[in-house]
């Protein structure tokens, strides 16, 4: 469960005839409440409902909370993690938890229910019900694709930047690793499709938010990435769509494409054999700051070239525009409408198994099914080897309180 404590507080507050404000944080604390007592980087908790008498207070988890169970009524999270309160002894999941924000200048606080028997810090919020990364499933692939594939297994991979600004690998068979410990919230563009280094493993590219420079992640072929190298030293917060493609020029290397916010122009960026990046060439003159989302997909169609879908967003309309060597093709419609409710999409591949490009989707608010609606579906929609898309199939329901996957 991951209802904010807020919300049941308000309903508390109602029920017990409670009207102040103060008492859901959002004005003066009554003069009784002693919140002032809590330490800084601590959690607290009373057995009264106005925060008076005996303090509970703990920085570290607490599996069973002893004469203090099921007592706490008045609470204050003074620390830089979330608290996890959860119902059942253990952190058991079975009868949820409630999820109290970081708050180290204790400017909110309020009650807890009671029920509470086991208290836990984590980073993000979903960690309080689920684990700190979704599933991830993909069958193995009938031959490597040379992108989407960080470990050399022929199973799709996918890269995940949690609110807490650490990154996740998901290598395919429902497990996940930490491979960035943290920082990653500081970056505004995320995308991998490739070899840029040459070494023959997929890399990782990166937009400074702060200071508009582009740094290469070379992979280390076991789905970690190694030290960071300047490959663009400013300038690229000037684009809207930063997009790792693959060859488009033919010569063997991955490339990357970026759009022009103030132009609304489309730039190829070549690869060079050292991970630099070439001189860009114009590669669409007009129009590209429409799009909302590009997807470098490999070859959908199978001509030999890759190719491009690209999200329209005044219409949620999704295009293929088909690869030629150095330039993309005219445009074809895949996709009607609807692909606004869609967060994420990402070309990591061959995911069901069957030789052929699929693209995979994780949903925003907007998206509504009979098997999952809102935030945190994910769907995987099988390429048909034309280009175009089977009809989207959902394969998790986990997706949510992350910060991006690539």
């Amino acid at each position: 469960m991951h209802t904010p404590l807020r919300r049941r507080l308000a309903t508390l507050a109602t029920t017990l005839g409670l009207v102040s404000i103060g008492f859901l944080g959002t004005g003066a604390s009554p003069a009784q409440a002693a919140i002032s007592d809590c330490p800084k980087g601590y959690f607290c908790a009373w057995k009264t409902y106005d925060g008076t008498g005996t303090m509970f207070q703990t920085k570290t988890d607490k599996a069973t909370l002893g004469g203090w169970d099921n007592t706490f009524r008045a609470v204050v999270n003074r620390t830089s993690e979330f608290a996890c309160l959860h119902d059942d002894p253990n952190y058991d999941q079975a009868s949820g938890a409630v999820v109290w924000n970081p708050d180290p200048a204790a400017t909110e606080w309020g009650n807890a229910g009671g029920a509470v028997s086991s208290l836990k810090f984590v980073s993000t919020a979903r960690e309080c019900s689920l684990p700190a990364h979704p599933q991830w499933y993909a069958s193995t692939a009938p031959r490597a694709a040379g992108f989407g594939d960080l470990n050399a297994d022929r199973r799709a991979d996918i890269l995940v930047r949690d609110k807490a600004g650490r990154l996740w690998f998901l290598g395919g068979d429902n497990t996940g690793r930490l491979v960035g410990t943290g920082g990653w919230n500081a970056m505004s563009a995320l995308t991998r499709h490739g070899d840029f280094t040459g070494d023959g493993r997929e890399d990782a590219i990166a937009r400074e938010a702060s200071t508009g420079r582009l740094w290469l992640y070379p992979g280390t072929g076991s789905g970690a990435l190694g030290s960071r190298e300047l490959i663009g030293t400013g300038g690229w917060n000037g684009m809207r769509e930063i997009t790792a493609y693959g060859d488009l020029t033919g010569d063997g290397r991955s490339d990357l494409i970026a759009a022009e916010k103030s132009t609304g122009r489309l730039y190829l960026y070549p690869g060079t054999s050292t991970g630099a990046l070439g001189s860009r060439k114009l590669i669409g003159t007009g129009g590209w700051n429409g799009m909302n989302a590009l997807v470098g997909m490999g070859d959908t169609n199978g001509d030999g070239h890759p190719d491009l879908y690209a999200r329209e967003a005044a219409t949620g309309k999704l295009y293929l525009y088909p690869g030629r060597t150095g330039a993309l093709g005219g445009r074809t419609l895949i996709g009607t409408g609807g692909w606004n409710v869609m967060d994420d999409l990402l070309g990591v591949g061959d995911v069901t198994g069957d030789g052929r490009a699929d693209l995979v989707t994780t949903t925003n608010g907007g998206y509504v099914s009979p098997e999952c609606r809102g935030t945190g579906c994910q769907l995987v929609y099988a390429g048909r080897g034309t280009g175009a898309l089977e009809r989207g199939v959902v394969t998790g329901t986990d997706w949510w309180g992350l910060n991006g996957a690539f």
